[in-house]
Order: C-alpha cells, then sequence, then structure tokens
C-alpha cells in the first residue's frame, strides 16, 4: 500500500526583511492509502506550508526532517518528479494560464505522469467520462486553464485532474474553500470516488467541518503553531464545530 511518511518536519520561509522565519516546527504525520485524513486549524497555523513543502514549492526551505512516498526521498524529488512518484496537490487558489486549454493541459498532465501519451480518441472518451461524473459541461475543456473560471468551476477542475491522474495520495489544499453547497457536493463526490479506488490515500486541509460532512476523514488532526497538537477519530471534528480552536490555541501560547 502507498504510505507518505512525514517525520520531524520544521520548515522555513525567507521574509521581505531577509530574516528567516520557521513556520513548521517538527511535523510527524502517516497517511497510507485507503485512509482519509484531514488537518484542521486556524489561519496562519502552518497547514498550507505543509503542502506546498510536500510538493516541492521553492518558497519554502526544509531545514530538517524527512518526508518519504513508498520509502523514497520525497524532499530528493523535482517537483515534477513528486507528480510522477504519485503525489498530487489541489491548490487553494488555482493559477490561470492563458491560452493553454483545460483539454490540452490535462492530456499533457496525463502524458507525463503515465510516460506515454495516451491516444486522442482514447483520451477524450477518458475525459469526458470524468466530466461527466463531475456535472461539467463538455465545453469546459476548450476554456482556457482557469481563465475566468467561478470558484466552484476551479475546484471542479482540480478534482477532474485528480480522477484523471490517479495519484498515490491525494493533498486537497482547502478544496472547500468558496464552494456554494451544490459545488461543495458535487467536489465531494468526486473526492470519494477517487479514495474509494485501490491504493488512494488522502490528506485533506480544511478551516471548516461543512466538507467532512460528505468526505468522512478517518483521522483528524488539530495543527496548531506548526505542529499537530491533538489527533482523533471524526468525533474531534463535531468538537471542533462545537467548541473552536481557542483551547488549543490557549495550551500552545502557554
Amino acid at each position: 500500500m502507498a504510505t507518505l511518511q512525514i517525520r520531524d518536519l520544521h520548515v522555513s520561509v525567507t521574509g521581505q526583511s531577509g530574516e528567516s522565519q520557521e513556520i513548521l516546527r517538527g511535523v510527524d504525520l502517516t497517511v497510507t492509502a485507503g485512509q482519509t485524513h484531514a488537518i484542521m486549524g486556524p489561519n496562519g497555523s502552518g497547514k498550507s506550508t505543509l503542502a506546498y513543502s510536500i510538493a516541492g514549492h521553492p518558497k519554502y526551505q526544509v531545514t530538517s526532517g524527512t518526508v518519504t512516498l513508498d520509502g523514497q526521498d520525497v524532499l530528493a524529488m523535482s517537483v515534477d518528479a513528486r507528480a510522477r512518484a504519485g503525489l498530487f496537490l489541489a491548490m487553494q487558489y488555482p493559477v490561470e494560464v492563458p491560452g493553454v486549454t483545460v483539454s490540452n493541459f490535462l492530456r499533457t498532465a496525463v502524458t507525463a505522469v503515465r510516460g506515454e501519451a495516451p491516444r486522442l480518441r482514447d483520451f477524450i472518451k477518458e475525459m469526458n467520462g470524468a466530466m461527466d461524473g463531475l456535472a461539467i459541461d463538455p465545453a469546459f475543456a476548450q476554456r482556457n486553464l482557469n481563465e475566468g473560471f467561478s470558484g466552484g468551476e476551479k475546484k471542479r477542475h482540480e478534482i477532474l485532474q485528480l480522477r484523471l491522474l490517479s495519484p498515490k495520495i491525494a493533498i486537497l489544499d482547502e478544496t472547500d474553500s468558496g464552494l456554494d453547497i451544490d459545488a461543495l457536493k458535487v467536489v465531494s463526490a468526486g473526492v470519494n470516488a477517487y479514495r474509494e479506488g485501490a491504493g488512494h490515500g488522502v490528506l485533506l486541509i480544511t478551516h471548516y467541518t461543512r466538507i467532512l460532512r460528505y468526505v468522512r476523514p478517518d483521522f483528524v488532526h488539530v495543527f496548531v503553531g506548526g505542529k499537530i497538537v491533538e489527533e482523533g477519530g471524526p468525533e474531534l471534528a463535531d468538537e471542533l464545530e462545537a467548541t473552536g480552536y481557542e483551547r488549543f490555541v490557549t495550551a500552545g501560547v502557554s
């Protein structure tokens, strides 16, 4: 089974003043195929930093610790090598790419991950089937990537990528951000369909419990001050909904 293992991860960023600031302060986490882990915490706690550090964003400097996927050193890989190895990041704010259609982008991505270009006819059939499952208009394929997309369209496209690329571990950074209830249900159904596949694990980063009503986690981790301060099952998310993060933040400050 696919396993993403994070051990004692410390990550810093360089501020405008040129000084280095530590964001992650010793994160330990293991995500195995068949599991869904939810990371919850207040703004500024380091949740997105964890996601981007795993994906290889150059803004974040790993100062110590390890990240491995099936025993392979993720931190030694280039960004594209991480994707080919089976890591996927659905970004909170997907970027616009004018001049590149959704269809061309997806076929290029599939080719890079699979190691060979799928036959055009086969790819179009596969793409259209995945789009239908996410209630996406077929005309969407000919639009420029994320250009003029609504928040819901951007997030559906992220899940469309997830369905086509079928990575080992999917990291979803606030996929529920900006979604209305209908889009949330469609996106959640896409995540559930993905995680039912053999060999898939999910790391879901969110502020709120509403997506967890549709994507039920096996484990919930509370993130405060750049580290995990509490762990539990789905009931922990229900507790956070009722009481918030205050007791964890207070404990972290004291």
